[in-house]
């Protein structure tokens, strides 16, 4: 593996006012620079190049280029593939490059590559605004992103790719594009759920939208021996009400204070739901979904906005666990669904696994197919399976239940198609991507050509240029 001097020349030839800081295998602060959120990713990149400036990762690009090395691109790092980081390659490392900046009477926020959920809440919340996000806050802006985007908000204002408006990006070549509705279109296309394939992406523009800073949560929490009514209950509640609710059932493990001692160690499902509008209306909007049954907990409320958006954080601190996840969409949440998720959530291996159903509908679903990379909007639900543990021995047991519990649910699925920021490993990759893309995969097979010719951003679900 080359040496960060071995780079010197190269980079002086590139640039002499590269304002991060180059890390090498050498460098005491390495192993640091190159973790992840997912404790099982463990490379070891050429170099690292933190970037604190457009122009320094456009000097990391040249520099990768110039040495024929591929790129790994870390925004947040919270990928469950690893793909921030690569073996014998360079990582452009965004994370110092967090900035929010508001133009509130233009409902716009601009977003450094590197920013975290956390940083655009914080910044648009002080005005009274917010964009769609993810659930957890320390998740990176750009991964999520470009992937889609599932977030609470996603009943009113749809994913985060549809609130996205421009975008600054780095392409193979070095140059900076910007990309909007009128400049680069087909480049704004392709961000808008197409991944990290075709460049890095150092600044995002989204649109933003009068929400908070009180939103109610609804988190009513039943026994998973309970029975399957209360979820199916809840099914038919969003059926009538999904245009302003995003929400998921959340199957987990009870312990700790928050619940009776008779329950520890028991599996339970949370009815977990974001009213998307006037708090004091959503409290008496989601009240029935607390009266189902005998609650293990309730943990509903009028809550701050930034707070609700952090709620999940505690569940898998950066680096803590090992993690495996599994998403598919559904054609519909039948009666089957439900019991086999309910059964899959009894046999995790792992205290601190969680699987979960998601709603979709309202705003989400209102955007033609091929208006975004993303693609058909048609499913009505999500599956996921996220494994999560903390001991090396027990990897296949854990990632046996993810895939196993996946591929049980292929036959309630939406013509195949996955959310791409669940891969698992990656080890589906192509035949996945093309299936999750469906109509849309050969336009971006053009666009990928286009911009990255020869497949320098190939850690992410790749999309293979043309020969």
């Amino acid at each position: 593996m080359p040496k960060v001097d071995d780079f010197t020349n190269t980079l002086d030839t590139l640039s002499h006012d590269f304002r991060g800081e180059m890390i090498g295998p050498e460098d005491a602060r390495f192993d640091d620079a190159r973790g992840v959120w997912n404790a099982m990713i463990d490379r070891r990149p050429a170099l690292i190049a933190r970037c604190k400036t457009v122009g320094d990762v456009q000097t990391a690009v040249r520099l990768a280029v110039d040495r024929d090395l591929p790129i790994a691109i870390r925004g947040g790092g919270h990928n469950v593939a690893g793909h921030a980081v690569c073996d014998g390659g360079v990582m452009i490392d965004l994370s110092l490059m967090r900035g929010v900046t508001v133009d509130a009477s233009a409902r716009v926020a601009k977003v450094e590559g590197g920013a975290l959920w956390r940083d655009v809440d914080a910044a648009t919340q002080a005005h009274g605004l917010a964009t769609p996000g993810g659930l957890i806050s320390d998740t990176g802006v750009a991964g999520l992103t470009l992937s889609g985007g599932i977030g609470w908000l996603r009943a009113q204002y749809g994913l985060s790719i549809d609130n996205l408006v421009a975008a600054d990006v780095v392409a193979a070549n070095g140059k900076l594009i910007h990309t909007s509705a009128v400049e680069n279109p087909e480049l704004l296309w392709a961000l808008q759920g197409g991944g990290g394939n075709f460049g890095v992406v150092a600044g995002f523009e989204f649109a933003l939208h009068p929400i908070g800073p009180e939103v109610m949560f609804a988190a009513p929490i039943y026994l998973v021996e309970g029975g399957p009514e209360p979820i199916r209950a809840w099914r038919d509640f969003l059926a009538k009400h999904g245009d302003k609710i995003g929400s998921l059932c959340e199957f987990s493990t009870a312990g700790g204070e928050d619940f009776p001692e008779e329950h520890w160690g028991k599996q339970v499902f949370t009815l977990a739901c974001v009213y998307n509008g006037d708090a004091a209306e959503g409290e008496t909007l989601l009240q029935p979904l607390r009266e189902l049954g005998e609650m293990s907990a309730d943990f509903s409320g009028r809550m701050n906005y930034c707070d609700v958006q952090q709620l999940f954080d505690t569940l898998m601190p950066a680096g803590d666990f090992r993690c495996y996840w599994k998403a598919r969409y559904l054609t519909d949440l039948t009666d089957e669904m439900i019991d086999l998720a309910m059964a899959n959530a009894l046999a995790a291996p792992s205290d601190s696994s969680l699987s979960s159903l998601w709603n979709f509908g309202g705003a989400t679903a209102k955007v033609p197919a091929d208006a975004t990379a993303f693609g058909d909007r048609s499913m009505g639900w999500m599956y996921s399976l996220d494994g999560v543990w903390t001991d090396p021995s027990d990897d296949d047991a854990n990632i046996a239940w993810s895939r196993e519990g996946w591929s049980s649910s292929e036959r309630f699925g939406h013509h195949g198609r996955a959310y791409l920021n669940f891969p698992g490993h990656g080890e589906d990759n192509t035949a996945l991507t093309r299936t999750s893309f469906g109509a849309n995969y050969e336009r971006l097979l053009q666009i990928k050509t286009k911009y990255d010719p020869k497949n320098r951003f190939r850690f992410n679900q790749n999309i293979a240029p043309e020969v």
